[in-house]
């Protein structure tokens, strides 16, 4: 079994059976800059622990898995350079050898699992790229959420990706898509795509209840919630469709692939908005973790 670092916070949690909602990193690492990024994550862990449960940071500091991270953790990992970004295919190497990384949507799943932590909340999540019928670029997000059992909680899906065919692929692989208290599936800065998520819920209980059934049941994978951005600070699809669109013919331009496309893409967008994007971004990651912290909290009554 892989040796887990607790936070002295989360090994607390864990010993009281009080309710945990992890976190990714890569937020701090690829998301922002420095001092921002931690001052965002602090602000995270912080709602979280205003709504009755407690944040599990994770990351691969020095070969080591940490689950949950102190205050002086945050603050080096926020500062560091070169730091990897991994997702199922490289979590494995970059512990084995000694490095250090920041982990995605997939990854924190997966090291929340090994936890025995059964909530995450993020922004949004990876899943097909926009021209992926001949790129082939679909995010490890997707199948991660079919195969491990974690709810997340998430504003959808990252509104630079084609929305329908991530959905598509998520109904393929049997993952329920909920959104909450909306019809509508959210796209990430805006509350509505103009899609119809496939599922409804109204609360952190029924959302709970669900994921208890889908174990009872058997069933593999988690539950994706799609949690709508705070109507103040959407930013409406007419005004941020044109700008992905240029954002997306930059990267082209420009020859971006991989891992590079979604930094890249998400800069242009905070430039060409004038920061209102990543104003946007911190609001809907805050909404996530109450919203997570709700479910948590369920889970950790039944």
């Amino acid at each position: 079994m892989i040796d887990i670092h607790y936070s002295p916070e989360v090994a607390d949690a864990r010993a009281s059976g009080a309710p945990l909602v992890a976190l990714e990193s890569t937020i701090i690492t690829h998301g922002m800059p420095w001092p921002q990024n931690v001052e965002t994550a602090r602000e995270v862990e912080a709602t979280i622990r205003a709504e009755g449960a407690v944040p599990a940071t994770i990351a691969v500091l020095s070969g080591r898995l940490h689950v949950g991270l102190t205050d002086d953790e945050l603050e080096t990992l926020g500062q560091a350079k070169d730091v990897a970004k991994l997702s199922r295919a490289d979590i494995a190497a970059c512990i084995a050898t000694g490095g250090t990384g920041a982990t995605t949507v997939a990854a924190t799943m997966i090291a929340a699992h090994l936890a025995g932590i059964r909530v995450f909340a993020t922004g949004g999540i990876g899943g097909v790229h926009r021209g992926a019928e001949t790129s082939f670029d679909i995010s490890a997000d997707l199948i991660e959420l079919a195969t491990t059992p974690v709810t997340v909680v998430a504003a959808g899906a990252k509104a630079i990706l084609d929305l329908p065919k991530t959905l598509e692929v998520l109904e393929t692989n049997g993952v329920p898509v909920i959104a909450y208290g909306q019809d509508d599936f959210p796209a990430f800065w805006s509350r509505a795509s103009g899609l119809g998520a496939p599922l409804r819920m109204d609360s952190a209980e029924d959302i709970a209840r669900a994921a208890e059934t889908r174990t009872a049941m058997g069933l593999s994978g988690g539950q994706l919630v799609a949690n709508p951005i705070p109507q103040e600070y959407e930013i409406a699809q007419e005004v941020i469709g044109p700008i992905i669109e240029a954002a997306l013919d930059e990267a082209e331009a420009q020859g971006i692939k991989g891992k590079a496309v979604t930094p890249f893409l998400l800069d242009h967008i905070f430039r060409a908005t004038d920061g209102a994007s990543l104003t946007a971004n911190i609001a809907l990651v805050l909404n996530n973790a109450r919203l997570g912290a709700g479910i948590a909290r369920a889970l950790a009554g039944k």
